[in-house]
């Protein structure tokens, strides 16, 4: 925030129990720590441990100081969380095959270079999984209680930002390839009707769908392989917004019998119209997003205080899945929300929330952990008291009198507003056109955001006539072109259309008004794209709503938020501050190895249990924006595309040899072997020390000879090399002996220390256990010298791929505009690259380049026995028209060679195909330089026009 709005924290006796960073955990791990709030000395301080699930329930609300109340646990999530997390460690046993695959492939780093599931990601899906597959085997005495109707729901309580729509994803995964692996297992399906709130949100969710062109599946690389791809392509995944479920209610048909005699349509027939085809299918698979809309009315509570357009939606929706239940069965009913709470109706600050939560990843987890922007919210100001325990006006604006009593009055638009109103929106504004300065400053195409939340119309027309006639004087939020007032009925009409009308211009093209159907859906379009470049929202920067803002809405441009409106719960506080909590970048700062903070600022929104971030000198400043790194569609023509490969099947000469002299050498430790382990019983929960057993490995040593070394070596290779092998079987396994013999005497194959390799019974060994080793060494060898051809296999569902299929990223690290690149920046690792991108985009040799950063072009190679994935530095079209990857490399390591002749055998793969032009690669060293290689190939060049 600006100097006007703070003190230093010495000023303001906050020094004391500080917070210099909210953000102390990893995105990727489970938290270690979390922030407390101690009671006693009245300040937040850093804890051991992870929080438990709860919520707190101030003690009065709105609340007069920053004591965050009663903490309430959860104990269904802190039990299932505790039970989980054994099982995790313990390998996840209990599952099926499929789901081992999976869960195997979302948590490899490897296969997740650039950007991972997040932990809480993984720990909601492994959560739904362990209950389903694990929970029953294990004896867990878990009892998830019911909603008061007949079929199973289970919650995932997921904060706004940490990525639900991907644990959707995993989920209807999980669910549709087991149930395709074992069709007759009752515990899956592979039919799955997902539900959304609004129109917004259902658009949003198409990615789950599995007929859509951008899909999550692929986007988020959800799938390991091509196989699963056409397994999961027999499920059936249907989306619709609640409002599709409508269906009439006996008091509804008795109003309209006057004049249509018909009844109510039948559970069935009301379900085919739903379902479609899907309606003959038995126990389907219900996802319900932002699940807090529905519930189930508690009568014995009553419905006073409850907004009665929420009673209808709830009883609507889980009305509708109530006949669907009955006419196909329901197995599972999927819920996920930030914010899953039933309003009681009565006047208790908080409502109640969801009995069947079993994971909860809150708001202050998210924060903690970098997932979501930091909230700062205005807790002191020069006009208040010297004190811990006052808040600022500015912290609750809404409720100081003056303020409350004027803006719940019917006024006129033209009425000014209240001064403590006027003051605050001085405050953000000049903060907003600092932060808006410096995003100019960085070239950032759109404008950051501030969303102000009023408590009625009047209040709303107030604030925008005020902005618009310059009664605020911040010239730079008095545009009204950028400027967006949203009218709730109007969106809500938009948002409640079971299908979206055709795009609309912002304005009719003929001149004629438009309809209110087609005003409804440009608000519509212009909310949902607010922040997004090309967009009908592109330039908007100042959004004022009535109530809330739509779900669904996930601009990343929220810097700013202002609140006036009242705010009876902490619920309504995080729903409101969560439409401006989604990041910009998911880039991970290495020496912390967590997220850099990003920040929204609040004013009038009274958070009681969030700490508060405090820098020694007050807030930090706004925080600058990253650069957003995408395909720029201006320079389509150096769009660079390369093949799919899976793998490269290998045909090999009759008969196998190995050029013994220059084979790499293989070194094993026999430090890293255990040979004994010792075991105690365990009495009273302590071992017994006095009755120690130890097991060894004496026995392996004397079974274990080298002829059996050898044939386990031939073995295994036989194995690998059979279905590419076009020769007969017996002369290929006798060849294999001979060459494993050998290789077990061979001069390169060593052990240290050096005494291990001397004796007989060592070497045996460190031999058996380390066969695999053994084997991928030797094998890695055979296929590179002995074979005759290569034919590469493509991915059947993206065969080719190009710079124009990359996805939006941000960085903060060094970039620099690139001409002849497709990608409109190139990120810099180091100065070397830097170097060499500026080399290759002024050479006349390069018709166009990119460096290979978020592009998912990547090349397998093996290394000690593991297959990894290597990623090249630039992929380069020559002025001829041939391509060319190039490798940016200091020293060169052991790893580093075996990538480079992997990367040899794809372009020799690529080039014998034939279908994708001339490859070559080459390495830029500091024996070779860019401009060094760029000659050569125009020398090459040269000589073959000049022979031909």
């Amino acid at each position: 925030m600006s100097n006007t709005t703070t003190r230093t924290s010495k000023d303001l006796n906050l020094s004391k129990g500080r917070i210099d960073r909210l953000i102390i955990s990893s995105p990727y791990q489970e938290p270690q720590e979390h922030w407390h709030f101690d009671k006693d000395s009245r300040h937040f301080v850093r804890k051991e441990g992870r929080r438990p699930s709860g919520n707190f329930v101030p003690l009065q609300f709105p609340t007069d100081s920053f004591d965050p109340g009663v903490f309430r646990e959860i104990p269904l999530v802190n039990e299932i969380r505790k039970k989980v997390a054994i099982w995790r460690r313990a390998g996840r046993p209990g599952i099926t095959s499929t789901t081992r695959q999976l869960l195997d492939y979302w948590t490899s780093e490897e296969e997740f270079e650039h950007r991972r599931f997040f932990f809480c990601q993984i720990e909601a899906i492994e959560t739904l999984i362990w209950l389903l597959e694990v929970a029953d085997t294990e004896g867990a005495d878990i009892k998830i209680p019911s909603d008061g109707g007949s079929f199973q729901r289970i919650c995932a309580k997921m904060a706004t930002g940490t990525g639900k729509t991907i644990v959707m994803a995993m989920l209807a995964a999980w669910q549709i390839l087991n149930k395709v692996s074992s069709p007759t297992d009752p515990r899956f399906s592979k039919y799955i009707l997902l539900i959304a709130p609004g129109l917004t949100v259902k658009s949003r969710l198409a990615v789950l769908t599995l007929s859509s062109e951008v899909s999550y599946y692929e986007q988020f690389k959800i799938i390991p392989s091509t196989e699963m791809f056409r397994k999961l392509r027999q499920g059936k995944i249907i989306v619709h917004n609640w409002h599709a479920l409508d269906w009439e209610t006996e008091e509804k048909i008795k109003k309209r019998r006057t004049v249509d005699k018909r009844g109510a349509k039948s559970d069935g027939a009301y379900v085919r119209e739903i379902l479609g085809d899907m309606a003959n299918k038995k126990n389907i698979l219900v996802i319900n997003d932002e699940a807090h809309h529905a519930w189930r009315l508690d009568l014995s509570s009553g419905t006073k205080g409850v907004v009665k357009s929420e009673v209808d939606q709830a009883t609507k929706w889980i009305g509708a899945l109530d006949r669907i239940h009955r006419a196909c069965g329901i197995k599972c009913c999927y819920d996920f929300s930030a914010t899953p709470f039933i309003p009681t109706g009565t006047k208790r600050s908080e409502d109640s929330l969801f009995g069947w939560i079993v994971s909860d990843f809150g708001l202050t987890d998210a924060i903690e952990s970098g997932l979501v922007k930091t909230p700062r919210v205005v807790i002191r100001d020069s006009a208040s008291p010297n004190s811990n325990f006052t808040p600022s006006r500015l912290y609750h604006i809404y409720s100081d009198p003056e303020v409350k009593e004027d803006l719940n009055r019917r006024a006129d638009a033209s009425e000014p507003l209240p001064s403590l109103v006027q003051n605050a929106f001085y405050l953000l504004g000049y903060d907003w056109r600092e932060t808006a300065k410096e995003w100019a400053a960085d070239n950032n195409p759109v404008p950051p955001v501030m969303i102000t939340v009023a408590n009625r119309t009047e209040t709303a027309a107030r604030i925008k006539q005020a902005f618009d006639d310059g009664s605020i004087q911040i010239e730079e939020l008095c545009n009204p072109e950028r400027t967006l007032r949203i009218d709730s009925k109007v969106l809500e009409r938009a948002e409640s259309s079971a299908t979206p009308i055709a795009e609309v211009d912002h304005d009719s093209s003929d001149g004629s008004k438009l309809t209110l159907k087609q005003k409804s859906e440009n608000l519509r379009r212009a909310v949902d794209t607010v922040g997004q470049k090309g967009e009908l929202g592109e330039r908007i920067q100042n959004v004022i709503s009535v109530g809330m803002l739509s779900e669904g809405w996930d601009a990343k441009t929220v810097t700013h938020i202002m609140g006036l409106r009242a705010f009876s719960s902490q619920l309504l506080c995080e729903q409101v501050v969560g439409r401006g909590l989604r990041r910009r970048s998911y880039e991970i700062n290495p020496k912390t190895g967590m997220f850099d903070p990003e920040y929204v600022n609040i004013f009038g929104v009274p958070f009681t249990f969030l700490p508060h971030e405090i820098g020694p000198n007050g807030p930090p400043p706004p925080e600058k924006p990253r650069t957003k790194i995408e395909p720029d569609e201006s320079k389509a023509e150096f769009e660079i595309s390369w093949p799919n490969i899976i793998r490269i099947d290998h045909r090999y000469t009759p008969r196998l040899s190995l050029d013994w002299e220059n084979l790499h050498p293989l070194k094993l430790s026999a430090n890293e072997i255990i040979v004994e382990a010792k075991l105690a019983p365990i009495v009273d929960g302590k071992p017994d020390i006095a009755n120690i057993n130890s097991v060894a490995l004496d026995q392996l040593t004397r079974d274990y000879r080298l002829q059996t070394a050898a044939f386990d070596m031939a073995r295994k290779v036989y194995q690998k090399m059979r279905p590419e092998w076009s020769g007969d079987e017996i002369t290929l396994v006798c060849q294999l002996v001979r060459l494993t013999e050998d290789f077990i005497g061979w001069k390169g194959l060593s052990i240290t220390p050096s005494e291990y390799y001397r004796d007989i019974k060592w070497r045996r060994l460190i031999l058996a256990l380390r066969i695999n080793q053994l084997v991928q060494h030797i094998w890695s060898a055979i296929r590179f010298e002995n074979t005759k051809s290569l034919e590469p296999i493509f991915d059947t569902e993206r065969p080719i791929s190009s710079t124009s299929k990359m996805g939006e990223w941000y960085t903060k690290k060094k970039c620099g505009k690139a001409r002849h690149s497709h990608i409109n920046y190139c990120v810099y690792d180091s100065t070397w690259e830097k170097s060499d991108a500026h080399a290759l985009d002024v050479s006349p040799e390069v018709h166009a380049w990119v460096k290979n950063d978020h592009l998912g072009f990547e090349i397998l190679y093996l290394d000690g026995g593991i297959v990894r994935k290597y990623r090249p530095d630039f992929l380069i079209r020559l002025a001829s028209g041939e391509m060319l990857i190039l490798e940016t490399k200091g020293v060169m390591g052991r790893a580093d060679k075996a990538k480079l002749e992997f990367l040899d055998e794809w372009v020799k793969a690529v080039n014998s195909h034939g279908g994708f032009g001339r490859w070559h690669w080459a390495v830029s060293d500091e024996h070779a330089r860019v401009g060094d290689i760029l000659e050569r190939f125009n020398r090459l060049r040269t000589k073959n026009q000049t022979d031909g």
